[in-house]
């Protein structure tokens, strides 16, 4: 029960995440600014999940130092760094929502990489690195640079999306390094919070307009976010992360970009270029070789529950 349960959530969270994608363009299209669309998504999305924390836990606010280590990190990592790079690569014009979602879907390959620094029991073979070498390639792959114009819009573009996978990354591995008692609720809304208002700071340094659009695909895309990608989505992913690790629950990248895909082609009309499959299907490669032993054991098991 307590599998199927994980997939579950594990399958909402792809879908809800993966939507995400197309949603961050509708609100970027509408004349958000890309940081403020972020920081803004993240204070009412913060707001929300304080209010739960303080009716579902007996500790809403952080209390030891440890508490504080873990809340900083996931707000300067999986928060802030994240969707400020990510926002402001969806502005390029030739980053697509599906686009988007297939660079973020490194994110696994890169935890690996984080975690063998970070984490002792990882290891890092020489297969692992053939593995890590093939995700970067498909990234490559994905953006097709232009080298004669390594500074044009695409470029830049995925190159923030590609930093904002690593940042996100980096914030999985490292907040399973501090020994916190945090409940998932406050570790989530306190982050989100302090989150926003980096990059509340962020924008003012950027020199952003400080306006919010108040055209309906603005609120809805406004709403969608900051209720279900993030109070929910990040409820979800907290919990998962603690049950199945950094490098398993970051799976879910693989599985968003499809409903990004779909989305994007639906909602956006916007098509699924072959430089975009085969970076993905790149990606996925280099993570199976990372992840070659595990994926052994994991059919092994299936096919004794099926004889």
């Amino acid at each position: 029960m307590t599998n199927h349960r994980n997939a579950g959530l594990f399958l909402a969270l792809a879908a809800v995440w993966g939507a995400a994608f197309v949603a961050i363009k509708a609100g970027l299209n509408a004349g958000f600014p890309p940081v403020l669309f972020a920081a803004v998504r993240y204070d009412v999305a913060g707001v929300l999940m304080l209010g739960w924390a303080v009716y579902a836990t007996d500790q809403w606010r952080p209390r030891s130092r440890a508490d504080w280590s873990v809340v900083v990190v996931a707000a300067a990592l999986i928060f802030a760094a994240y969707h400020a790079f990510l926002f402001v690569g969806e502005t390029s014009p030739g980053v697509s929502s599906a686009a988007a979602a297939v660079v973020v879907s490194l994110s696994p390959v890169l935890t690996t990489a984080w975690a063998r620094a970070f984490l002792p029991a990882e290891r890092l073979s020489l297969t692992g690195l053939v593995g890590l070498g093939l995700g970067l390639t498909g990234v490559v792959v994905l953006s097709d640079p232009d080298f004669g114009n390594l500074l044009g819009q695409q470029t830049v573009g995925e190159l923030l999306v590609f930093l904002a996978a690593a940042s996100f990354a980096l914030g999985s591995v490292l907040t399973q390094r501090i020994d916190d008692s945090l409940p998932i609720e406050t570790l989530e809304a306190w982050a989100m919070l302090l989150g926003a208002l980096l990059m509340h700071g962020i924008s003012l340094v950027r020199g952003e307009p400080q306006s919010i659009p108040l055209g309906t695909d603005a609120l809805l895309a406004l709403g969608y976010l900051s209720v279900l990608a993030s109070a929910a989505g990040f409820l979800v992913y907290f919990e998962l992360l603690d049950r199945l690790g950094p490098i398993e629950i970051n799976l879910v990248s693989y599985v968003a970009p499809v409903f990004a895909a779909l989305g994007g082609l639906l909602v956006r009309n916007e098509a699924v270029t072959p430089n975009t499959v085969v970076g993905f299907v790149v990606i996925f490669a280099g993570f199976c070789l990372l992840k070659r032993d595990a994926l052994v054991d994991e059919i092994g098991k299936l096919r004794a529950s099926w004889a």
